[in-house]
């Protein structure tokens, strides 16, 4: 009965959220563009299926896999793993004590951005409307390689108590030294990979680890250092997924008959 009564609570919330862009969308479409919608009927059975597959994904998350991510953070920081039981001694912290910190915000980064249903929607649309030319696939790794390192190098910066403002400054100026070079048709999707990296799937887990790494890290302030770990997710895919491009056009050319 409490599992039931989640889902129903989920699905109120979702129905909640989704009914007002489901209002705004009708709204235009019968008042502004003075048209209905053709096939009513699977519009509705499709937005019925959105609600409830929705909530059944929100309350598998919620129930499974926060936790689960939230435990591993808190255990991975904790300074009794870090040291191997014996006790930290103050001010010998050294950023390689924490590799498993590091390995673990890479798979997780990698991993939660692959699973996450917004990129999924990019990738596939991205590849329809391109002709086939932007894999599914290969948008999907590219972008979750720029996750993964981003949220390790985030980690690190933690560890280290470097300023956040000294890695997003030098990040944005390889980005708009890469928009110069990569593919015109790349450069807007880049930018949008970045920003359907934060979403339901990536954010929470990200933000546990950052939260539980800054209040283990001798020194480091919660709010200062604990947080910004969702920055180096944004930032980072859109280098790679110029970087995907860039790479993919010059093994093109190098196919080229006579290259």
């Amino acid at each position: 009965m409490s599992l039931f009564a989640d889902f129903m609570q989920t699905l109120y919330s979702t129905l909640h959220d989704v009914v007002p862009i489901a209002l705004v969308i009708g709204f235009f479409q019968l008042l502004v563009i003075r048209r209905p919608p053709a096939h009513m009927r699977r519009i509705l059975i499709g937005f019925v299926y959105v609600l409830i597959g929705l909530s059944l994904f929100l309350l598998g998350l919620e129930r499974a896999l926060f936790p689960l991510g939230r435990v591993m953070a808190m255990q991975l920081t904790d300074p009794d793993f870090i040291f191997h039981g014996i006790g930290q001694v103050a001010g010998a912290v050294h950023w390689a004590d924490y590799y498993w910190v590091y390995l673990f915000a890479f798979a997780i980064g990698f991993s939660t951005t692959i699973a996450e249903p917004s990129l999924m929607a990019v990738a596939i649309k991205a590849h329809q409307v391109s002709g086939g030319s932007v894999g599914v696939w290969g948008l999907r790794v590219a972008v979750a390689l720029g996750v993964a390192v981003g949220i390790s190098l985030g980690a690190w910066r933690i560890v280290a108590g470097l300023p956040i403002h000294y890695f997003i400054i030098v990040g944005y100026i390889i980005v708009v030294v890469q928009t110069i070079f990569a593919p015109r048709i790349i450069v807007p999707l880049a930018y949008d990979s970045g920003g359907v990296t934060t979403s339901t799937v990536t954010v929470p887990l990200v933000a546990a680890l950052g939260l539980g790494l800054a209040e283990t890290v001798p020194g480091r302030s919660v709010l200062i250092d604990g947080f910004g770990l969702i920055a180096f997710a944004s930032l980072f895919p859109i280098m790679t997924v110029m970087a995907y491009a860039q790479l993919s056009e010059l093994r093109a050319r190098h196919n080229q008959p006579g290259s």
